[in-house]
């Protein structure tokens, strides 16, 4: 029998949280991120989960060409560009745009020759400063890719620093939207602004946000970028992560839990081992208190949580036995909670999704 620990990945749910961003923002057109293997959802579930997306956006020339393997026929971008010469071409074979945000990615295009022309997305730098052209650097960035022959169109981008707190104290979308706007003022084409916060918050931006495209991410799986929680935003969980409890221990006052003795009992208590440790992408960090489910009631972690293992308070839930059903983040337990239990984001918990754990598909609300 294999171990009892699962994931889940609620299509439906992939479904649904897309609508939700095309209600956030009817005008524009959408690329449906998935980066890192679809935020750890695998990228034949997410061309299925998001087939009615624009485009698909990621940042791996490969998963890129997997995704035209697997059928997809829609726009794919890719985010941050291509990174040596030998990328450009493979950029025209198989019809893929690509983002524009350095003077050598510039120089590459002007000097190689393509068989057919390529999309770009030239990147401006409105104050996240990873990647992108100042404003001031705009213009003539721009100017020299309409000058290439092989460059088919330009949509101007730039990335939001702060989406999830919109006046934030540092840097505000009001400012960085101004930003773009002086650097971008009466050149042409289509212009990509909104991540996630943006297109959660796409009504309260109304008047200072003109998409033509938006790159919902972190949405479309069930979590939120900060602030309100997904349930507030009418998102659904798109990844439940399951196990069962493989060993109960009964401990007294004194007794402790774990690697290094950290948790100490204050009085009688149940212990649930549970097949699930940081090997399968659980947080080592999650301290004390962090939520789970077993057999629907709420309950939380004790001790420190091992690479094979962790353990439970089974005391909430007195018929507790071995082969109970925990719940660890997803259906019933957002993501987003745990997470921020843990000290981390609901972005890095799907992400970090071990390879050993199995996965399945379900309608959320069953077992999978």
């Amino acid at each position: 029998m294999p171990r009892p620990l699962f994931a889940t990945i609620h299509l439906d749910s992939m479904q649904h949280n897309l609508a939700q961003a095309r209600s956030c923002a009817p005008l524009a057109k959408i690329w449906a991120v998935v980066k890192a293997d679809a935020y750890g959802h695998g990228l034949e579930r997410a061309m299925r989960g998001f087939a009615t997306a624009d485009g698909l956006a990621l940042v791996e020339l490969e998963s890129a060409i997997r995704l035209r393997e697997l059928g997809w026929i829609k726009p794919i971008l890719l985010l941050e560009g291509f990174f040596e010469a030998a990328d450009v071409p493979m950029l025209a074979e198989h019809n893929i745009a690509t983002a524009v945000h350095s003077i050598e990615q510039v120089k590459l295009l002007e000097y190689t020759q393509l068989y057919r022309p390529i999309d770009v997305y030239l990147k401006m730098n409105t104050g996240m400063n990873r990647l992108g052209f100042p404003p001031a650097q705009y213009g003539a960035a721009y100017q020299r890719l309409r000058a290439i022959r092989d460059v088919r169109s330009i949509t101007h981008m730039t990335h939001f620093a702060n989406a999830d707190e919109l006046e934030h104290p540092r840097l505000t979308i009001a400012e960085q939207v101004r930003r773009f706007q002086l650097g971008a003022a009466d050149l042409a084409g289509e212009r990509s602004l909104s991540n996630s916060g943006g297109v959660l918050h796409q009504a309260e931006l109304a008047d200072q946000l003109s998409n033509d495209w938006v790159r919902p991410g972190i949405m479309l799986y069930g979590g939120t970028p900060g602030g309100r929680s997904a349930r507030d935003f009418g998102l659904r969980p798109t990844m439940t992560l399951r196990s069962e409890v493989i060993g109960i221990q009964h401990i007294g006052p004194g007794d402790t839990v774990g690697y290094g003795s950290r948790f100490e009992a204050e009085g009688p208590m149940t212990i649930g081992v549970v097949a699930c440790g940081y090997a399968d992408g659980y947080p080592r960090s999650a301290p004390h208190g962090t939520p789970v489910l077993v057999d629907g009631v709420r309950t939380t972690l004790v001790g420190r949580v091992s690479m094979d293992m962790m353990t439970v308070d089974l005391t909430p839930v007195p018929n507790a036995r071995i082969g109970s059903k925990v719940t660890l983040w997803g259906d019933g337990l957002p993501i987003d909670e745990v997470a921020q239990a843990a000290g981390t984001i609901g972005y890095e918990l799907m992400c970090a999704l071990a390879p050993r754990v199995r996965v399945t598909e379900g309608r959320l609300g069953t077992d999978g």
